[in-house]
């Protein structure tokens, strides 16, 4: 669609007399990709599926990836969360929704970090937030795929609009523009599945991005791991914050366009070394020094 900014959206919206953007959304794509909208909705299911498939095959196994850096969390955190069933001292101040958000969430960007099979939503840095936030949710409130498909739909749109400003790469604009546009995608599609008006939606957005502003990409060697995976859950919950909060009544004082043009500012302001080169930030602590060196012996053996 010819639509770069979400009061372009809205505009077209109430011109075209429709309700829902996921509606407007798969109408316009499907004429023009010159199939049907059920075609459509189809295609959009199929990465549904693949979401799903990622958390089941993440949940399965505490793998570790080739570099050793990650895979243990998903099982580690779903033993702790089942063992807080059998400890009535231990206090959780987690709903059974986040703990699904946080085991899913990991269980898919922990799969990417395998090199397994993932739906990248936006990018494949931040695979886990988008599904980790929509299959937990519509498992909990028993939602049929239809509705997952909806919000995977509207998600879709938000990412696409924030990308016709600026790429979705922590090359060019850092973290911001992979967890961060994840977050709000997340945001807005949790905000549509509780209830909320459009003004809701896109406020949730806003909301989520305006709290990442300046995130940086800093890569340790370079791989999408550390602290990607980690990171990826805290987005997420990002998001539901962001929607929870929108649904309450807070308002952006930025609107969302606004906030976009910001995180690109932002994003052209940041160092080269803070932009998934690995040359500043956690990648280049003592840490971060000592296990780029380490992998570099292991994997020049």
């Amino acid at each position: 669609m010819d639509i770069k900014t979400f009061k372009e959206l809205i505009d077209a919206l109430n011109e075209a007399g429709t309700a829902d953007i996921y509606s407007f959304v798969q109408k316009n794509e499907a004429e023009f990709l010159e199939i049907s909208v059920e075609e459509f909705r189809r295609r959009v299911k199929n990465i549904l599926n693949t979401m799903k498939e990622a958390v089941s095959n993440g949940l399965k196994t505490n793998e570790l990836s080739k570099s050793g850096l990650s895979g243990e969390n998903t099982a580690l955190v779903k033993e702790a969360i089942e063992a807080l069933k059998l400890d009535g001292a231990r206090f959780s101040t987690l709903s059974p929704v986040q703990k699904k958000v946080i085991i899913y969430t990991l269980s898919v960007i922990e799969e990417n970090a395998r090199m397994g099979k993932i739906a990248a939503c936006p990018t494949a840095g931040s695979c886990g937030i988008v599904p980790g936030v929509l299959i937990a949710l519509g498992e909990e409130l028993s939602l049929p795929n239809e509705k997952l498909v909806d919000a995977l739909i509207l998600a879709g749109i938000i990412g696409e609009i924030v990308s016709s400003k600026m790429a979705l790469a922590g090359a060019v604009a850092g973290c911001q523009a992979e967890c961060g546009v994840a977050a709000a995608m997340a945001a807005g599609a949790v905000c549509f599945i509780l209830g909320g008006r459009n003004e809701d939606i896109l406020n949730a957005c806003a909301l989520s991005l305006k709290n990442i502003l300046g995130l940086t990409c800093d890569p340790v060697s370079g791989l999408v791991e550390v602290p990607c995976v980690k990171r990826n859950v805290f987005m997420a919950f990002n998001a539901l914050v962001a929607a929870e909060l929108s649904l309450f009544g807070v308002k952006s004082k930025i609107p969302l366009d606004d906030v976009v043009d910001a995180m690109k500012e932002t994003g052209e302001l940041m160092a080269v070394s803070l932009k998934e080169s690995s040359e500043a930030g956690l990648a280049k602590t003592k840490t971060g020094i000592e296990i780029e060196k380490f992998l570099k012996e292991k994997f020049t053996r």
